[in-house]
């Protein structure tokens, strides 16, 4: 199976990072996570870009604040993959981040979920992935199904309280 690369721009990003590492976990994806910079290590970062394919992986998810140019960055290098997380920051409450890594110029796209959507991120990538691995599509949609149940027994839950009233 692939691995999905995930890269954040500074250490103070792991929190917001780790519900897409638990993601990633929930559904047997591989994963490695590197701390680089796309302004302070662009070194670092092409050599990552550049051994993805001797390393195995099959998507990058790139978490980046301010500028947030990581995810550009890695996208403008690589064909594969990217899924970029625009961190809350105290700038502008990371719609600049937003901004930065949603608005990529034609031909360099960049998948992007929500400011923080870290969780998504980690989903996403499985669910790429998932196109040329039969179990791990099988994992998303026991997934579907178990968040499905939750609804409708909340639902289920709250007609109770209606008849009730």
């Amino acid at each position: 199976m692939y691995k999905v690369a995930v890269v954040m721009g500074s250490k103070s990003d792991f929190e917001a990072v780790k519900p897409a590492l638990k993601a990633l976990k929930k559904f047997g994806v591989p994963f490695f996570v590197r701390v680089l910079s796309a302004h302070r290590t662009p070194d670092e970062v092409h050599e990552l870009v550049n051994n993805a394919e001797k390393d195995n992986v099959g998507v990058f998810i790139a978490a980046a604040g301010k500028a947030a140019h990581l995810a550009g960055v890695i996208a403008g290098l690589s064909t594969l993959p990217v899924i970029g997380i625009p961190m809350k920051s105290s700038t502008m409450d990371g719609l600049d981040s937003l901004l930065s890594v949603v608005q990529m110029p034609s031909g360099v796209p960049v998948a992007t979920v929500a400011i923080g959507g870290s969780e998504n991120a980690g989903i996403l990538a499985a669910q790429i992935l998932a196109l040329g691995d039969k179990e791990l599509a099988q994992k998303l949609k026991d997934y579907k199904k178990e968040m499905q149940a939750k609804v409708l027994k909340d639902d289920a839950s709250i007609q109770d309280e209606i008849d009730n009233i």
